[in-house]
């Protein structure tokens, strides 16, 4: 017995040692000669990581020269005077809707613009029309009501000369921001963009058929009003049979397809066909429509109310200046204009010719597959298209193991029976492997967010590969490489046994295919990529007699995998990138890590998938776990206890601090005034909540979800829907001091009449600042029967314990809103209490007191600031 633990202990030392004296019985001479060293093992992995950085960032990054007012080129976008143009529009400041900045000094400068462009155009051919109309209406949007007044749109139509055609080309985006920011990049970069589009298309010679009409509107931070304005009032709206929507999640970079139709794949034609600089996948389009980006686009809008169908396009780079005051001029480069302009420029020539326009329901066919690869070509195809390839690849490889299992046996003698159970014993292996690869850096994500560390990717994203990318590797290489070193089979060869790995993941991929082809996921084309090039060598070596020759198949499988590497390596940074910033604004219930942690594991799924069983052609193949346990373990402690793994950093990675200073009152049934608190409402925006917040004193920082249970709305002004969702985070700190609000809010009972023995009228008059909001909920047993408010919501009205919410907007028109009450009541009583009104009103652009001012002074300077007075009224009628 002792003699034979002793000989299975020596051959298992015999399977790890560098130039074992004997080969285990399991591995011939042959094959232990032609293993490679195992320093070269980490090597292997190295060269991949350099492949990475040596051609897919560079393509990534890769913008075309930006095109001067030298350049004497005609009939081409000019980055320069967009540049310039860019430059006054983001002076102006902060846009935000209701403000002079915006309703005043923007709309001249794009209207000066355009009539400049007007004294170039070409009158022989072309007609310009400039219109600015206002609008007015209301639409049902997450917990809300999204109202508005007043709100500004400029549209310009530019035609062939007499046209008489009814089908336009829309082309949109927004002058407006959100506060307190200049919003170069969200979206006065679309803004310029269009006006030298405009300009270039209008002094051109170059005929096309449908007129287009390009759309600036003046409201699309609030909920996208200004483009719901448009599509349901305007007068061209009618005649708009396809949008190209520019928008912006970031500054600077390419500009990403983010969404197109739907249901119309002859759009993605187009853009194929016209565009220069492609940037696009299907797995954006589907990320983003789940709803896990906190954003919106007037893409919507268009679909949803218009039945417009169209392109989404958006920039996405360096989505931590999105919507702060650091979304400036100076980080965008003019390359970066050139890009988006040569692209834009491109599809609407094309599309203002497209004949789908003129009957854009016949061409209702379907949803596209689209992505580019390393923006250098462009791949779509239909849905159906995909749905057959991905069923004949996954197919095709399942044939092809099963006939590489059948030569296996008859090269090695031995039953296929016997081959087909070890390959079972493998695939259960591989399997354990793929579920590791995925699910360490998710347990990592978790516990370091258990540890009130979540983030600390977010100013050094290098730390990315340390926490997630190589525990990914770890659990992708660690079963694989225990079972080659204990497992025992005289008959079948170890080159064998690593094909029957491979074979493994291939089998894997398929099934998953399968899966996701039938669950609709059109997004499937990623586990497809790698399958295809391994398909393809395993055809090409099993035609050959490499297939047979000891390791000579690994050099074709490498050469194979370097697209699918660059592909999924190129794709799954994209969405890192993207969703890193948007961490920091996502919420503080939001765990973000763990979405990082899933990206980038499934980016080293695929990746290396094919990959880390060749690590096993190396002697000592352990030493490549080890290598990356050692890495693993110096992020960790780089990210848990020194800087690099703080997550803010001033101007470029800071962390958005935004809270009110609020000032509540609540009125009773009697018209008695029974609380009357200050104090300053956070509504965190990521993960860390206060914690990081060194120097403000927040001493009595308690949060308000006990008052969410007894009061209407938290007993808070809660501005939007986005404070809505995250109030059971939210924190109060309380002031003596009361918080005087810069102008009067009022609300006026203009009359209460009696209707019938059930029924009571009541009249209101509101006036405030340019954003307010209004909640109303009636007691048990009380009813809203009708309002003067769009009916369908007052029908369908938000979840308990949400109330009614109507978020209202003033543009340039800031009159007084009037709005009617009918409440039911059974009892025929109307002498008790009916319901709670409370009116939300946030001065936006105001500053607070001198003790307001001394709190926001003692953030850190990392700290991006978004606050302002509100004043809360609660009534009881």
């Amino acid at each position: 017995m002792l003699r034979a633990i002793r000989t299975r202990f020596e051959s298992c030392q015999n399977k790890i040692s560098d130039e074992p004296n004997e080969a285990p019985e399991n591995v011939s001479k042959k094959e232990i000669k032609a293993q490679v060293p195992w320093y070269y093992a980490s090597g292997f992995l190295l060269f991949w990581v350099l492949l990475f950085f040596a051609v897919v960032l560079p393509f990534f990054y890769r913008l075309p020269t930006a095109l001067t007012m030298e350049d004497v080129k005609k009939n081409v976008f000019i980055a320069e005077r967009a540049y310039k143009n860019l430059y006054t529009l983001s002076n102006i400041g902060t846009k935000l809707t209701g403000s002079k900045e915006n309703e005043i000094e923007a709309v001249n400068f794009i209207l000066n613009e355009l009539a400049k462009i007007e004294e170039v155009l070409l009158e022989d051919y072309f007609d310009m029309e400039v219109d600015v109309s206002q609008a007015s209406g209301s639409f049902p949007y997450s917990t809300m009501l999204s109202m508005y007044q007043g709100v500004q749109n400029i549209a310009v139509k530019l035609a062939p000369k007499n046209s008489t055609t009814e089908t336009y080309l829309l082309v949109n985006s927004h002058f407006d921001s959100k506060p307190f920011t200049p919003s170069a990049g969200d979206a006065g970069f679309m803004v310029v963009t269009m006006l030298e589009v405009l300009r270039v298309i209008a002094t051109t010679n170059q005929p096309f058929e449908h007129p287009i009409v390009f759309l600036f509107n003046g409201a699309e931070e609030g909920m996208m009003q200004a483009s719901h304005g448009f599509v349901t009032q305007h007068k061209w709206a009618p005649y708009c049979k396809a949008v190209v929507n520019l928008d912006a999640g970031g500054s600077g970079g390419r500009e990403i397809l983010l969404q197109s139709g739907p249901n119309h794949p002859w759009l993605v034609n187009y853009y194929k066909k016209y565009i220069k600089h492609p940037f696009a996948t299907t797995m954006a389009e589907e990320i983003f429509q789940s709803g896990i980006i906190p954003s919106d686009t007037d893409f919507r809008q268009f679909n949803l109310f218009g039945n417009i169908p169209g392109l989404d396009m958006v920039q996405c780079i360096n989505g931590f200046v999105y919507h702060t005051k650091y979304d400036l001029i100076d980080v965008i480069p003019r390359e970066s204009l050139q890009n988006t302009g040569d692209n834009v420029l491109s599809l609407v020539r094309g599309l203002a010719n497209a004949s789908e326009l003129r009957d854009t329901e016949a061409h209702k066919t379907g949803h596209a597959v689209f992505f580019d690869f390393l923006g250098l070509c462009f791949i779509h195809y239909s849905e159906t298209t995909g749905i057959i390839l991905n069923c004949s690849v996954a197919g095709a490889a399942l044939i092809l193991v099963f006939v590489s299992i059948w030569r296996i046996a008859d090269v090695s003698h031995i039953s296929i029976s016997h081959v087909l159970l070890w390959g079972l014993l493998v695939l259960t292996i591989q399997f354990i492997s793929f579920v590791l690869g995925l699910a360490l850096p998710i347990v990592v994500a978790y516990v370091f967010d258990k540890l009130g560390l979540s983030l600390t990717y977010y100013s050094s994203p290098l730390l990315v590969i340390g926490l997630f990318v190589c525990p990914s590797l770890i659990g992708l290489s660690l079963p694989i490489t225990i079972y080659y070193i204990f497992q025992r089979n005289d008959k079948i060869s170890t080159s064998y046994h690593l094909q029957l790995a491979l074979h493994a993941q291939a089998v894997i991929l398929a099934l998953l295919i399968f899966g996701f082809t039938l669950f609709g996921l059109r997004s499937t084309y990623i586990f497809l990529i790698p399958l295809i090039f391994y398909v393809i060598s395993l055809a090409f070596n099993l035609l050959t007699t490499l297939h047979d020759r000891g390791y000579a198949w690994t050099g074709l499988l490498k050469a194979g995998q370097i697209i699918p590497f660059l592909y999924s390596s190129y794709i799954f940074y994209l969405f890192v990138i993207v969703l890193v910033p948007i961490g920091g604004r996502a919420g503080s219930s939001a765990t973000r890590d763990t979405h990082i942690a899933l990206l980038a594991a499934a980016g080293t799924v695929l990746s290396f998938g094919f990959l880390v069983p060749l690590i096993n052609t190396f002697r000592r193949p352990s030493f490549v776990v080890y290598s990356l346990l050692a890495i693993t373990v110096v992020a960790m402690y780089l990210a848990s206890f020194t800087h690099i793994g703080f997550p803010f950093r001033p101007k470029t990675n800071g962390q958005r601090v935004a809270y009110l200073e609020v000032r509540n009152k609540f009125y009773e049934y009697d018209g008695t005034l029974s609380k009357d608190e200050s104090g300053y409402l956070f509504s965190f925006q990521d993960r860390r909540e206060e914690e990081t917040f060194w120097g403000p004193n927040l001493t009595g920082l308690v949060s308000i979800k006990s008052n969410c249970e007894t009061h209407m709305m938290c007993g808070m002004p809660l501005y939007d829907y986005r404070y809505t969702q995250n109030r059971l985070q939210s924190k109060w700190l309380p002031r003596s001091k009361p918080i005087e609000p810069p102008a009067p809010s009022n609300l006026e009972l203009l009359s209460k009449t009696v209707l019938n023995e059930t029924t009571v009228r009541f009249e209101f008059n509101l006036t405030g600042p340019s954003h307010m909001s209004l909640f109303i909920q009636p007691y048990e047993g009380v009813k809203i029967s009708n309002w003067s408010f769009l009916r369908s919501y007052l029908d369908n009205p938000p979840a308990a314990p949400l109330s009614y919410h109507i978020y209202l907007t003033y543009g340039i028109d800031s009159s007084p809103l009037n709005f009617v009450l009918e409440i039911l009541t059974e009892s025929g009583d109307f002498d008790f209490p009916l319901f709670q009104l409370g009116v939300s009103a946030h001065y936006i652009g105001n500053y607070g007191d001198e003790e307001s001012a001394k709190l926001a002074s003692s953030f850190p300077s990392y700290a991006i600031l978004a606050e302002w007075p509100a004043l809360y009224q609660r009534y009881i009628f």
